[in-house]
């Protein structure tokens, strides 16, 4: 919702509101250049980790978009599975003009939703907005996670996302300031 300006009469004072929608759907190859465009002033002040074109059109399916009614994106977020119990969120970014307005919190739930029926039982996610994670029944992970013959076979992956869970000192200089949260689903 957005105010769009008051009326006055007399003594009383009317605010006009409109109520802006959107909705969550599957990414497709299309939404590749606005996620892109999307995520690039994240990653500019370094919030999030830039990733090439051609890995972005590899994960369309994990991704999630949110678009306004005119069909521009407005946000976007996606879920990849790393292990047969575990998943993670990823690329969580909605554009200025619409933060506060339910589209993250859209876009996770429809995450959330994919990941359980998936299979998966716990989610995790490497962000520095842990008040909005926190709110939604993540929590801050410390230790390992995963039993260690798990951690083996993760260690395998060419994945940087893995290695950010394994918190594989290789990507401490990405990570710098991020907290390793999960959420049991």
């Amino acid at each position: 919702m957005s105010c769009i300006g008051e009326i006055s009469t007399g003594s009383i004072r009317f605010k006009l509101i409109t109520v802006s929608s959107f909705s969550v759907r599957p990414a497709r190859t299309s939404d590749i250049p606005a996620i892109q465009a999307l995520v690039e002033p994240l990653v500019q002040r370094r919030i999030l980790l830039g990733k090439d074109r051609v890995v972005l059109y590899e994960a369309v399916p994990e991704f999630r978009v949110a678009e306004d009614e005119s069909g521009a994106l407005i946000g976007c977020g996606a879920l990849h599975v790393m292990w047969e119990d575990l998943g993670e969120v990823r690329t969580l970014a909605v554009t200025d003009a619409w933060l506060g307005k339910g589209v993250g919190h859209s876009i996770l739930e429809f995450i959330e939703r994919d990941a359980r029926g998936y299979g998966l039982s716990r989610l995790f996610c490497l962000t520095f907005e842990t008040h909005f994670f926190g709110s939604h029944g993540y929590e801050p992970i410390e230790e390992a996670i995963v039993a260690p013959d798990v951690f083996t076979q993760l260690a395998l992956s060419p994945d940087e996302g893995v290695a950010e869970f394994l918190d594989l000192s290789r990507v401490k200089q990405n990570t710098l300031g991020n907290t390793r949260m999960l959420k049991h689903l």
